[in-house]
């Protein structure tokens, strides 16, 4: 179960607008590799370090082949890939490597992962 609290929020659009109350997700906590770990060698006939350490290898060369630029896909988890925001620029010539602002890393979901979304319980607390 997914716990909803309420917030209010003015619209960046129009400050003087009156300010509208939205819901929004709270996390309930943290899973870490650790606990993956753990949770997958109680489910499988791997010990926990076994586990562990799969882990840590996978998240080392997922790291590696998105700073190669390549989308790396989890089949049944999703897709990762590097994204960026830039500034812009008048005409193409002008367009730089140090017009990126910033990059980050563009998650999309796979459909069993996304299905899921239409199966969450929501409380408000």
């Amino acid at each position: 179960m997914v716990k909803v609290t309420v917030i209010e929020r003015p619209n960046p659009q129009d400050r003087v607008a009156a300010n509208k109350f939205y819901a929004q997700a709270i996390a309930t906590g943290t899973t870490d590799l650790e606990r993956l770990a753990y949770l997958v060698s109680n489910q499988s006939t791997v010990r926990e370090a076994d586990c562990y350490a799969v882990l840590l290898s996978l998240l080392h060369n997922v790291a590696d082949e998105l700073a190669q630029g390549k989308i790396v896909k989890l089949d049944k988890l999703g897709s990762f890939q590097i994204g960026i925001n830039s500034e812009g620029m008048a005409t193409r010539e002008e367009l730089s490597v140090s017009a990126i602002k910033k990059a980050h890393i563009n998650f999309r979901p796979d459909k069993r992962l996304r299905s899921m979304l239409n199966n969450v319980d929501f409380t408000f607390k």
